[in-house]
């Protein structure tokens, strides 16, 4: 069943027809088949579409119809192409040149002709009752052979086709070829005389021609072959509670439940099949390697690298080897902690181990940064949101994100106060995935996340805070310097703040008065006088202020006596 995702009003970036129309970067289904209609336009027509802030991202339903017709056409005339090639490889061909047609026993020896030089064909059965070759037909017998010539070379501009070469001239050209046939002259060849010649050692000896594949082959091979040969268990990237089934759009609340289904209802030769619809710059398998065995052998095996050491000198499975790796190992836990298995740390969440994994498999590096990622679409996608220059300015703060994501996230978050974050064991919602973590432990006894520092054993709620406390405490590490002065700090946060200093820019107004500050904490004091948000008690007279410094000038003012008491 497809997946009803609502229109957007606006205007086809193909057509430029007005409506409610589908946007291009968005997933969609149509009977069944996943469609993304950028990623449509880019393998037909090879065309990266921008996506710009200022450009419409919509596409109607008619240009989706033709876009669709173009697909499917070209996956025909690819078809059809490797049908062509492979018939042609096999039935007898006859080429019509001029008025003559040349016969089949004519290309039959052509083609045994090619077996004298390529060793990849000598097992093909022959006639051995029709002569292929005889050397004592004189050429002048037949003079229409030179008529035909003329007309060919004809058919062409003048000077862009050579003559045929002659017994004459072959001698300076190619003399040693020439001089094999004056051998032969006056010999009637047999087909039985060159599958002889054919069996003899020099000739089993000879080289065949490498043949090459593309790195996305390469990569469905390598992944198809693994899957079929262990019992890892794939899985689609982990966006959302619960398990999502590789094969299917099948979601699981357990991993138990995600491998019964699999064993019961997909076949691993199904994987080969699923792979072709990636694309070939994001393609990629996330696998669970919980308990890794051979399905061959059933051998235990503590890694991936090992397992493909194993099928390859044990099993004698072929693997490309030379290209990268693009499955990617994963141990799920029902408790969603999430603990690498390369390098041993934990993770709060999937999308953050998975960013992780970057660290790991640094397939494409940035030019820029050098920062890894594990497919060139990650790195594109990397380099447009921190290399190039932002589009995506927020009317309210003024504050420009490179992506309309980033955009649309922090709109909701800051602006909106959109509560993204469910619990998942009661209906409460939250703005933060922290505040959410909060009250698991809170309201629900759930064990908190700790993070533990090797060199003075202190724990942290969040790895951040454990990665700050070991460069400020531990390493020392001010990375970030201020090109106005020699101030240096620890992070880029605190470089953004002392900045402020130097520009005296404000960014930050109050929705209210309209009033501007430097900094975005002063202006969340300032909104508690339009909230009158009293939360500052004096504790003599019991008035209450917005502001703490407001209440240290009340005492001082009204309340003398308590002040000289503190002192005391």
């Amino acid at each position: 069943m497809d997946i009803d995702i609502p229109n957007t009003y606006g205007e086809c970036r193909c057509c430029l027809s007005k409506g409610h129309h589908k946007d291009i970067m968005t997933e969609y289904y149509n009977n069944g088949v996943r469609e993304i209609y950028y990623n449509m336009f880019m393998e037909c027509f090879n065309l990266y579409m921008s996506t710009t802030r200022s450009i419409s991202s919509l596409i109607c339903s008619s240009c989706v119809h033709r876009l669709r017709d173009a697909s499917t056409f070209r996956a025909m005339v690819v078809n059809t192409e490797k049908q062509l090639l492979l018939a042609a490889s096999k039935e007898t061909v006859f080429v019509n040149v001029g008025e003559h047609t040349v016969t089949e026993v004519e290309i039959k020896v052509e083609r045994q002709t090619q077996i004298k030089e390529e060793a990849s064909d000598h097992d093909r059965d022959y006639d051995s009752d029709v002569p292929l070759i005889n050397h004592s037909q004189n050429h002048s017998e037949t003079p229409d052979l030179a008529v035909d010539e003329a007309k060919l070379i004809a058919r062409f501009p003048r000077g862009t086709l050579r003559h045929l070469p002659t017994r004459d001239s072959l001698y300076s050209s190619l003399n040693a070829y020439v001089r094999q046939l004056d051998q032969l002259k006056g010999k009637l060849i047999l087909p039985r005389m060159l599958t002889k010649l054919l069996e003899q050692p020099e000739f089993r000896k000879t080289k065949i021609r490498k043949s090459y594949i593309t790195e996305k082959h390469a990569h469905i091979f390598n992944a198809s072959t693994i899957l079929e040969c262990s019992n890892v268990t794939p899985f689609k990237s982990k966006s959302r509670s619960g398990f999502p089934c590789f094969y299917c759009r099948s979601i699981f609340d357990n991993l138990n439940q995600l491998k019964i289904h699999q064993n019961t209802e997909h076949l691993k030769s199904e994987a080969r099949k699923i792979l072709r619809t990636y694309g070939a710059e994001s393609l990629v398998v996330y696998v669970d390697v919980t308990d890794l065995k051979c399905s061959i052998c059933q051998a235990s095996m503590p890694n991936l690298n090992e397992l493909k050491s194993h099928i390859t000198k044990t099993h004698g499975k072929k693997l490309h080897l030379e290209f990268t790796d693009r499955i990617i190992p994963f141990k799920l836990s029902e408790d969603n902690v999430y603990e690498c298995q390369l390098c041993g740390f934990n993770f709060e969440t999937f999308g953050s181990i998975e960013r992780h994994m970057n660290t790991h498999f640094r397939n494409y590096v940035c030019k820029d940064c050098g920062t890894g990622f594990v497919t060139k679409y990650r790195l594109k996608v990397h380099i447009k949101s921190m290399h190039v220059g932002g589009s995506f300015p927020c009317e309210i703060c003024k504050k420009v994100y490179t992506t309309q994501q980033k955009y649309k996230n922090h709109v909701d978050t800051v602006h909106k106060l959109v509560k993204r974050f469910k619990c998942p064991k009661c209906p409460e919602r939250f703005s933060e995935y922290f505040r959410r973590q909060k009250h698991l432990v809170q309201a629900h006894n759930v064990a908190p996340l700790q993070y533990k520092c090797n060199v003075c054993d202190k724990s942290f709620d969040r790895r951040y805070t454990l990665s700050r406390h070991m460069k400020r405490d531990h390493l020392e590490e001010r990375d970030y310097e201020c090109q106005v002065c020699s101030y240096k700090c620890f992070t880029n946060n605190e470089l953004t703040v002392h900045m402020i200093k130097h520009t005296g820019e404000r960014i930050f107004e109050c929705a209210v008065c309209k009033k501007s500050y430097a900094r975005k904490k002063t202006l969340k004091e300032h909104m508690r006088i339009h909230n009158n948000d009293r939360r500052f008690a004096c504790a003599v007279c019991g008035q209450a202020f917005v502001q703490k410094c407001s209440l240290k000038g009340h005492i001082k003012t009204h309340h003398v006596e308590y002040t000289l008491q503190s002192l005391e």
